[in-house]
């Protein structure tokens, strides 16, 4: 009993963080999944709507700033779908690649010029960042608001995916981007509205994420969008639910190494995780195995 109320914290909050990882992992495997693209720039979108729902918070009221905050990082993230990505469409796999990580660098110095390198420290947003009990652990509410807002959240994306047209459309697009466009499907609508997708739950992530830990600088989004990617990839790159366990999975697993005293090393967890899938699962957990037909 002593081992449970010692460790529940601990859980909790790798509950909760895991929940926001895998916010930002269906963003990373929704982009692979149709263009085969790992969107380097998504962790740090996740900062940059961290930073527009500062500013925004200074200067309009919190039901304002919070749904302003969503709709800009999704013009953010369709922004750099048109501008960096659009025009490489034909190009090998490597420039647009190189152009992700120009885009992640690009965010972050924005970011640096616009703080002045200063750690600008996010807004307590009312009932979500009060302090609750929970069989004796204290923690944010946010702690428990997040795991379930992840589930729901999730379940709405894959009703869409499933049974709209658009997810129709996403869905055949995944599977054959040049067939899906000789059929008729308007390929730059539909990569454009994967990319909103994406945004809008890195934005909805970002939210949950910085009303526990507060202070955001221009870097903060890079070890967040690291270990969404690893959680992608253990999940296997293109699915969905294998995203949102892998990212649960490694909030727990992190918070639980803090929990024994091991914090130097909670980080670096995450990364043997990546080398041994990468050794052992090279397709993840419900990754697809590609065959070459010859």
């Amino acid at each position: 009993m002593e081992l449970i109320q010692t460790n529940l914290p601990y859980v909790l909050a790798g509950i909760s963080t895991g929940g926001q990882y895998a916010l930002i992992a269906i963003g990373y495997t929704m982009v692979y999944g149709i263009l085969r693209l790992i969107n380097f720039a998504h962790g740090d979108l996740f900062m940059a709507s961290g930073l527009v729902m500062i500013y925004l918070y200074s200067a309009l009221p919190l039901f304002v700033a919070v749904p302003c905050t969503i709709l800009i990082t999704c013009l953010i993230g369709f922004c750099i779908e048109r501008v960096a990505y659009k025009p490489l469409r034909s190009a090998p796999r490597m420039s647009v690649m190189i152009s992700a990580i120009g885009v992640s660098y690009l965010l972050e110095n924005l970011a640096l010029y616009v703080t002045g390198g200063l750690t600008k420290y996010y807004p307590s947003i009312p009932w979500i960042s009060d302090s609750v009990q929970i069989f004796g652990a204290m923690t944010k509410r946010v702690t428990i608001i997040t795991p379930f807002l992840t589930v729901v959240l999730v379940g709405v994306l894959v009703l869409l995916i499933r049974r709209t047209r658009i997810g129709m459309a996403m869905r055949a697009v995944s599977k054959d981007f040049e067939t899906a466009g000789l059929m008729g499907i308007r390929l730059d609508f539909v990569i454009s509205v994967t990319f909103i997708i994406g945004s809008f739950l890195a934005a909805v992530g970002s939210i949950l994420f910085f009303s526990n830990y507060t202070g955001v600088t221009p870097t903060v989004g890079a070890m967040p969008g690291l270990k969404a990617f690893v959680a992608a990839v253990f999940g296997g790159i293109g699915s969905i639910p294998g995203a949102v366990i892998g990212a649960f999975l490694i909030g727990i697993c992190e918070n639980l190494i803090k929990g024994a005293g091991l914090t130097t090393f909670s980080d670096a967890f995450t990364f043997v995780l990546l080398i041994s899938v990468l050794m052992f699962m090279p397709t993840g957990l419900f990754g697809e195995k590609n065959t070459d037909k010859v």
